[in-house]
């Protein structure tokens, strides 16, 4: 058995400015005062645009991240459904030789409940393993895995869709964020924060 920390991968190659400049020239189109656009605008524009709640103009950008993460937060993930997701099939992938587990990490400090996790996962991949080699199907057998499985999904939302998902899931907004969760959520909003001026500086601010 493997195990592997929770992680993240921006695959977009985002160019911060310019996608400010492209929101505010989307929202001075709807009032057609594109001849105020210049140096340093943009900002300003955008930043009107979050305080005002005219949130729709950031929905013209938007960025795809990577995740790898447990099948619980992945579970979570999914239920934003303004967003695209590509997500490792257990039906499909079979893993013969050893399962991947991603590391409980609110266990770190508490052995006894790491050790049990870990004896629980080992158990379901030797069960996992014999129903393979006994010739059933993958998408059958996968019904022992534990909820600790690695996937890999792949997430695509706009700059809206963003700020609404680590709203909730890395500020907690609505309830203490799960912490696997805020694990690569935390990170990727700081790390959005630098690399896109503005957007989400409000969220960061409450962390």
């Amino acid at each position: 058995m493997k195990i592997v920390k929770a992680s993240y991968e921006i695959l977009t190659d985002i160019n911060g400015q310019k996608m400010l400049e492209n929101i505010e020239h989307a929202a001075r189109t709807c009032y057609k005062n594109e001849d105020k656009i210049g140096d340093g605008t943009a900002r300003n524009m955008v930043r009107t645009i979050i305080l005002s709640h005219h949130d729709a103009m950031l929905e013209h950008e938007h960025i795809t991240v990577r995740f790898v993460v447990d099948r619980g937060v992945s579970h979570e993930l999914v239920r934003h459904r303004m967003a695209s997701f590509s997500q490792e099939s257990t039906r499909y992938c079979a893993y013969r030789n050893e399962i991947t587990v991603i590391k409980p990490s609110q266990f770190a400090g508490d052995p006894v409940a790491l050790k049990a996790w870990f004896v629980a996962c080992e158990m379901a991949e030797d069960a996992y393993l014999a129903m393979l080699e006994a010739g059933v199907a993958p998408e059958d057998a996968r019904s022992v895995l534990p909820t600790s499985l690695k996937t890999e999904i792949i997430v695509t939302a706009n700059l809206r869709e963003w700020r609404h998902i680590l709203a909730l899931r890395a500020v907690g907004t609505t309830g203490v964020p799960h912490p696997q969760m805020r694990e690569v959520m935390v990170p990727l909003l700081k790390d959005l924060r630098e690399r896109v001026p503005v957007v989400f500086d409000d969220l960061a601010g409450k962390l």
